[in-house]
């Protein structure tokens, strides 16, 4: 994952449903370029984000079985308006369907309540070892990093 864009989980239900956050800062180095004098989060990088959400749901309801989680198949996506700096994009996963190493998602992302974005996404899960039985090492240091990292951004709740 090059681009860390969760910054936050704030609720997740395995097997069904995520929100998270995503804080945009004027820091972030790509709002340089899109746009000079207008910044806005990339349309490509808020898909990017729904997709992250939904692969952080499925490594928790799996318990962290696969390394691999990849786009398989996006639909019906609607850009509604611009995420700028200095605003977070909420936004929210809930499985459709769950077949075998796929799944399907409807996911929105949200602005101060405004509609940001909305997708359906089908995203796949495999471990690299199921290609190719020496990358098994990789699949394991790939999974450790992601439990790693679901540690510092999952929210505890109190009870």
């Amino acid at each position: 994952m090059r681009f860390l864009l969760i910054d936050r989980i704030i609720e997740l239900e395995p097997d069904k449903s995520i929100t998270a956050l995503k804080n945009l800062s004027l820091a972030e180095e790509y709002l340089a370029d899109h746009f000079p004098g207008f910044p806005v989060m990339p349309g490509v990088l808020m898909l990017e984000t729904l997709i992250q959400a939904g692969g952080w749901l499925i490594r928790h309801s799996e318990d962290f079985a696969h390394s691999t989680i990849m786009l398989k198949e996006s639909r019906a996506i609607k850009f509604n308006s611009f995420v700028t700096p200095g605003n977070s994009l909420i936004v929210q996963m809930t499985v459709r369907k769950q077949t075998g190493n796929v799944w399907e998602f409807n996911g929105s992302g949200t602005v101060n309540g405004h509609s940001a974005v909305s997708a359906k996404l089908t995203l796949e899960t495999f471990n690299l070892a199921e290609r190719n039985p020496s990358l098994a090492d990789s699949d394991a240091l790939q999974i450790q990093s992601y439990r790693d990292i679901f540690q510092q951004i999952r929210t505890v709740v109190p009870a």
